[in-house]
């Protein structure tokens, strides 16, 4: 992953900051006056439109640590290297976050409105989000202009107080009704202030799931409890319903379909499917297997044992001479439309994960309220939305219809959903063989969705096993990283508490290899 240009969270706040969608949004006193009424909907409109970075949208970076996609061609798709160097940052966010909780205090006169709600939402994201990928981060310090060098905050307290900012803003939405009204039209995504509210408390569970390795050893964070409360009180705390709550980013002719951005779409054969997702649907006669990939030559197109996934751990060359002994991507689905019309959504925040991620809790015992056979019908559920979302059912068999690369149709099958069913029928006779179903099922419904959580996923529970030790993965025997290195500018212009937590952390010296609190 490429170093990317950063800039310190507090030191941000006191320059000049554009929004992409709607004007300008000027926070330099010497061009504006400071105290300048902002809209919110302008605010709303960027913190929105910010939120999906392009390396985690479909055919981004991110699919080939998740190991979705596969390069066969280094000039139009790069490598299959997991070399990571400098981390991103999240403070655009923040300094977003920070300026819609002020103008929503300022202008309607109190801090009990939905717009200091979500910033609340917006604030926890951006601190998890950097979080997750390098350890301790300025949080409590950061986006006060006070503190031009933050002090860095041990994990577990960014944990603790995302959460709790988590908590907060559902209970204010909660207590303004008008559930059904559209939050605001500068909202990119269209939700109304009930689904913000479904959004913020299935990003909770998200947020507490990831929470798994520490949920024994940190009492204080209360994440079993924190986690049956959240399930066992949809009144209180609803959570996403359908996949019409899902957080859906829609492409236009204006803003198309990656692989149509990019204009790399004319090199669509230069990638491959991986071998990690395809490995578990052709092993369970998944019929999502027809509508992701291509079979490997062009008959017998309804045989599982023809969509072949190529392995990242592979030699480029390798790859790159035997491309076509490997599945590409279906062309008449994820190249058929500049909107991304043929294909599914790409989701974000969406249900399906949300049912796996109840299912899990469940099955690690953390609504003891809840019989062991509701996380099988939360599995259940995620199952059937994820083929919602691919266009199928999975209660009826569907006519498919299978295409080559180019967008050729290779002709027709007829899934037989009830042998997948049996093949992956939930196992309620071994808690920890029916864990690994819940994690393998929601790898494959993050297929080219949902940016990092597959990899986040795998790297938390080793579920589903991914390719390593392969020296087309670029790194010292082939092992995964673990973690980013901390943003170049970050180390820069605040490096003695950078040092500090490096010292604290890893005993002074940066390492991708090294675990964070975290996942340890």
């Amino acid at each position: 992953m490429k170093a990317l240009k950063v800039i310190t969270a507090a030191v941000a706040l006191t320059l000049s900051i554009t929004s992409c969608q709607k004007g300008d949004l000027n926070l330099n006193p010497n061009a504006v006056n400071a105290n300048s009424v902002i809209p919110v909907s302008l605010i709303v409109n960027h913190l929105t439109a910010v939120l999906v970075r392009s390396e985690e949208a479909p055919f981004g970076d991110v699919n080939k640590s998740n190991q979705f996609q596969v390069s066969n061609y280094a000039k139009y798709w790069g490598t299959n290297e997991d070399s990571w160097s400098y981390s991103a940052h999240s403070y655009e966010l923040l300094k977003y976050a920070v300026q819609l909780e002020l103008q929503a205090k300022s202008q309607f006169g109190n801090s009990t409105n939905k717009y200091f709600a979500i910033s609340k939402f917006f604030r926890a994201y951006s601190a998890i989000w950097l979080s997750q990928r390098v350890g301790d981060i300025p949080m409590s310090q950061a986006g006060d202009i006070n503190f031009l060098t933050p002090v860095f905050d041990p994990q577990h307290d960014v944990y603790k107080n995302s959460l709790q900012l988590l908590d907060d803003a559902n209970k204010i939405l909660a207590a303004l009704g008008s559930p059904g009204t559209i939050l605001d039209s500068g909202d990119i995504f269209g939700l109304t202030n009930l689904q913000w509210q479904k959004v913020i408390n299935s990003y909770r569970l998200r947020i507490l799931i990831s929470l798994s390795k520490r949920a024994d050893d940190n009492a204080d964070l209360n994440i079993k409890s924190q986690f049956a409360a959240i399930v066992g009180n949809v009144a209180t705390y609803p959570v996403m319903t359908a996949n019409s709550d899902n957080v859906v980013y829609k492409y236009t002719t204006a803003t198309p379909y990656p692989v149509f951005a990019s204009g790399s779409n004319s090199y669509n054969n230069f990638m491959n499917v991986g071998k990690t997702v395809l490995d578990i649907t052709t092993s369970t006669k998944d019929p999502r297997t027809f509508l992701m990939a291509t079979p490997v030559g062009t008959t017998n197109v309804g045989d599982f044992s023809n969509y072949i996934g190529a392995d990242p751990g592979t030699p480029l060359a390798t790859l790159q001479n035997d491309a076509a002994k490997y599945s590409n991507f279906n062309g008449m689905r994820y190249f058929g439309s500049a909107t991304g019309a043929t294909v599914e959504p790409f989701i974000f925040i969406g249900y399906p994960e949300l049912c796996f991620n109840i299912a899990e809790g469940i099955n690690r015992g953390w609504a003891p309220t809840l019989a062991a056979t509701d996380a099988k019908t939360w599995y259940d559920k995620g199952v059937a939305a994820s083929f919602s979302n691919f266009g199928i059912s999975v209660t009826a068999n569907s006519t498919v219809t299978i295409s080559d690369v180019g967008g050729k149709s290779l002709g027709t099958t007829t899934t037989d959903n009830a042998t997948f069913l049996a093949n992956i029928n939930y196992n309620t006779g071994s808690t920890t063989a029916a864990l690994a179903q819940i994690l393998q099922q929601k790898y494959v419904a993050f297929f080219m969705n949902s940016g990092w959580e597959a990899y986040f996923n795998h790297r938390r529970t080793g579920l589903p096993a991914f390719s390593e030790g392969g020296t087309g993965l670029g790194t010292p025997g082939g092992k995964l990283p673990r973690r980013w290195l901390y943003p170049l500018d970050e180390i820069n212009s605040n490096n003695a508490n950078y040092q500090k937590a490096i010292a604290s952390q890893f005993g002074g010296a940066e390492d991708v290899f090294k675990d964070t609190w975290l996942t340890k």
